[in-house]
């Protein structure tokens, strides 16, 4: 059975995409069988996989509107492959954008995704879902049909402002929609030990959230932002930076951390 993992924060930019696409690399690396889902229509999840949103036949959008499977939607990179860190991708593109207005009148429309995936659940150890930042349709598909959430987030102020919203929307999807889902951890990204605040708001996430915070820490690291322009995850980009040794370490504490 696939856990199924959404990496979500309502605040953008704060490391969403390159948190999904350097864990899948990671998993993959270490010989676990993973599908990356792209659930915002920018599609840069898909773009730094290695897989040209512009070109693609099927997508999620068509999953989502039932005219497609998974098995049928999800392609591979070629590029991901050679590095040694493939995985499966259910890409996204700009048709995205409109399959919100078109799921409004749907039936089961924020179970698209759940019944889609069900189909290859054998196939896979792992689906992350890559999130957009807002409290979407799409956002509501992927915590319907997900077993925990992964936080991203930078030791900033205005990100503890976000949380606390995030925290409260997981709570009533739990209580409404899934009673499956969890908060699987925080992970502190793009992080500079050598800024006081930081350090400050990273030991008051340690003190309120105890074991939900991952022990592993993402460095702030200029070859992760620079890997997605080559269409990589700085995983496969760039193997020996301290970015890619982290998201690599991350995923094997994610190994560690779940029940067999």
């Amino acid at each position: 059975m696939a856990k199924i993992f959404c990496i979500a924060n309502q605040k953008g930019g704060v490391g969403k995409t390159t948190t999904t696409v350097n864990l899948a690399a990671g998993l993959a690396q270490l010989g676990q069988r993973v599908l990356m889902v792209d659930l915002d229509p920018q599609g840069n999840a898909t773009m730094g996989s290695g897989v040209d949103k512009r070109s693609l036949a099927l997508s999620v959008y068509d999953v989502l509107l039932e005219s497609a499977s998974v098995a049928e939607a999800r392609t591979r990179s070629d590029k991901l492959m050679a590095a040694g860190c493939g995985y499966d991708i259910l890409g996204a593109n700009r048709e995205l954008a409109g399959a919100e207005v078109e799921m409004v009148e749907l039936e089961r429309r924020e179970r698209r995704l759940k019944n889609a995936l069900t189909a290859v659940d054998a196939d896979y150890d792992f689906v992350l879902i890559d999130c957009p930042p807002s409290l979407s349709m799409l956002t509501l598909n992927g915590l319907c049909c997900a077993h925990g959430v992964i936080v991203p987030m930078q030791c900033e102020y205005f990100a503890l402002e976000g949380l606390t919203d995030l925290v409260n929307t997981i709570k009533q999807v739990k209580a409404n929609l899934n009673d499956k889902l969890l908060i699987i951890g925080l992970l502190r990204v793009m992080f500079d030990p050598r800024i006081t605040l930081q350090q400050q708001v990273s030991d008051q996430l340690a003190a309120h959230f105890g074991d939900k915070l991952f022990d592993t820490v993402i460095p702030r690291n200029v070859r992760l932002a620079e890997a997605p322009s080559f269409g990589l995850p700085g995983v496969a980009f760039d193997p020996g930076s301290k970015g890619a040794q982290a998201f690599v370490a991350f995923a094997a504490e994610m190994l560690r951390r779940l029940p067999k």
